[in-house]
């Protein structure tokens, strides 16, 4: 104390330094402990894991259904996170494609279990919003939710049927697809949960630049995946060995992908129906 008077500091300092030296001193005395506390907070307060051994909605709460505008703003949140699981099953689908990986697989159908189940009580949640309440723009809203939520249980279930051709067709029969056509594969695949991306940021925002975008690679996706199929075509005719054995399984999967990218690019046209007819017409649909 005679030598913090010594200092020529005033009280109001004094008691400012003091704390923040005392404070920065144990914090840096009890950094290595953190690793322990974490661990014994973890077996304190463990996670609460669901018996059903699904996913279960976060943000449905049943007491914001009094307020219409509060409830969609809640399922577009939940759908915005079965979005995600379908993005990661997407991510799972690629290192299936070239190595047959057991434990991304049984991830995989996990993951679509899940999704099922947010869409189901999505679509639950949205038939208890009283519709007389909605305004115009409301009920819009509505409708895009309802439409997102069943295109991505749509899409989890084409993918995890993905997942099945490929393990009966190809890892089964210890087929392996050729070079340049995994390649090809690659590359669409990528594209598509670029499209995924782009698709869920034109559903939250209803950005009209991003919805012309989001149709720009939708019809950059179908001349990409003819082209492609018109390659493959050239291997066969070319005898190409690994082509011929995995020919049908490769034009299924580039159907298949075609079919996920309409998917996802559908929130477009709910975005540009009446300030974009133009960019509808070039698109000419699917």
């Amino acid at each position: 104390a005679n030598w913090l008077d010594s200092l020529n500091w005033r009280p109001a300092e004094l008691v400012i330094f003091l704390h923040l030296f005392y404070n920065s001193l144990r914090a840096l005395l009890m950094l290595p402990s953190v690793g322990l506390m974490a661990r014994f907070c973890n077996w304190l307060l463990p996670d609460r894991h669901d018996d059903s051994g699904v996913a279960r909605p976060r943000h449905l709460d049943p007491t914001a259904l009094a307020t219409p505008s509060l409830a969609l703003a809640n399922a577009v949140r939940e759908t915005l996170r079965a979005g995600d699981l379908v993005e990661s099953m997407l991510g799972h689908l690629g290192p299936v494609l070239e190595h047959n990986q057991p434990a991304l697989t049984k991830e995989l159908r996990s993951l679509n279990d899940d999704v099922a189940s947010l869409c189901r009580a999505i679509k639950l949640y949205l038939a208890q919003v009283p519709r007389e309440a909605l305004s115009d723009h409301d009920s819009q809203r509505w409708a895009e939710i309802l439409e997102l939520a069943v295109n991505l249980e749509q899409a989890g279930d084409l993918i995890e049927r993905m997942l099945g051709k490929i393990q009966s067709e190809k890892t089964a029969q210890r087929r392996a697809f050729s070079e340049k056509g995994l390649e090809e594969l690659t590359h669409l695949h990528s594209q598509l949960r670029a499209n995924l991306r782009l698709g869920l940021n034109v559903f939250l925002s209803a950005d009209q630049a991003s919805a012309s975008q989001l149709l720009r690679e939708k019809r950059r996706f179908r001349a990409q995946e003819r082209r492609l199929a018109h390659a493959h075509i050239g291997r066969l005719q070319r005898q190409v060995v690994q082509s011929i054995e995995t020919s049908s399984l490769h034009l299924e999967l580039i159907a298949d992908m075609k079919r996920l990218n309409s998917l996802f690019c559908a929130s477009a046209y709910v975005v540009l129906e009446s300030r974009d007819t133009g960019a509808l017409q070039a698109d000419g649909g699917e």
